[in-house]
């Protein structure tokens, strides 16, 4: 994307880039975000589920069918009314990044069946959406910083977690929880965004060549993701841990309707979520 800005504004505009939390966690540069202390984030969506209910939807479990639903779904029509959700809470949604999808991996033994998560302590992110899914499927969710994950495995403080084949390798959790779960219960995507602030202070021209950076980064983002997981998943096969999938997902499924129910509560949400639906690869 800094080379498309670059190209695009003869060298006028550049990015530059602070990784590995150096500004703080999400919900403190999204705030920076909002009040234009810095111009662009990549955040999950979980941070934005209490600023904007919509933002809900893309990270409810189970919604998209596969990795390919999602993309379709975001790319288009449903994504774009997420990102414009934003703007009222001075944010400017840009394009849509993938976070892969979700499983769980714990100390204990493979889970197959929703029961398989009874008593066991699994992290969550910081999000009632979060809770109210492990909960649902039987776990005791406890809210918790990824970088404070590998200690609390090796002290038993909880059992396991949940994440995508990358996360779950490049943080070596593998090395103490050795049974991944093929749940895949939730393919959020991740969202670029841009200060409102900051944004309005641009011409048309520089606003457009903004958007359009963006948007032709995410095709070379998933491509990089796609090889990441790829070699992700040869490096814990590697390893010897233990991979299963689920006996029957449609247990899970049927254990979350509540979260939905409790989640899902505006009509501007339902619509969203017909819309998805209605771009599923079985639809």
């Amino acid at each position: 994307m800094g080379r498309r800005l670059e190209g695009y504004s003869n060298g006028r505009m550049r990015l530059k880039l602070y990784p590995g939390g150096q500004l703080g966690s999400e919900r403190d540069t999204l705030e920076l975000a909002t009040f234009g202390g810095i111009d662009l984030n990549r955040v999950a969506l979980a941070p934005l589920n209490s600023i904007e209910p919509l933002t809900i939807v893309p990270s409810l479990p189970f919604l998209f069918d596969d990795e390919a639903h999602m993309r379709r779904a975001m790319d288009g029509a449903p994504g774009e009314d997420v990102l414009k959700s934003l703007a009222p809470h001075g944010l400017i949604g840009l394009c849509f990044y993938d976070s892969g999808a979700r499983s769980i991996y714990n100390v204990s033994g493979p889970v197959r069946r929703p029961e398989d998560l009874n008593g066991l302590k699994v992290r969550v992110q910081s999000s009632d959406l979060y809770v109210s899914l492990i909960e649902a499927l039987g776990a005791n969710a406890t809210p918790m910083p990824l970088g404070e994950i590998y200690q609390a495995l090796v002290q038993g403080v909880i059992d396991g977690a949940e994440n995508n084949w990358p996360s779950f390798e490049s943080t070596r959790h593998y090395e103490v929880a050795r049974y991944y779960s093929l749940t895949r219960h939730v393919i959020a995507p991740e969202v670029l965004v841009m200060s409102r602030t900051v944004w309005e202070n641009l011409s048309s021209s520089d606003r457009d060549i903004i958007l359009k950076s963006a948007r032709e980064s995410v095709s070379v983002m998933r491509g990089l993701w796609d090889e990441k997981v790829d070699q992700s998943r040869q490096t814990l096969a590697q390893s010897g841990v233990q991979v299963n999938e689920i006996d029957d997902i449609g247990a899970f499924v049927e254990r979350v309707q509540p979260v939905w129910k409790r989640f899902v509560t505006s009509p501007a949400q339902r619509a969203l979520v017909d819309a998805i639906r209605a771009m599923s690869t079985a639809a």
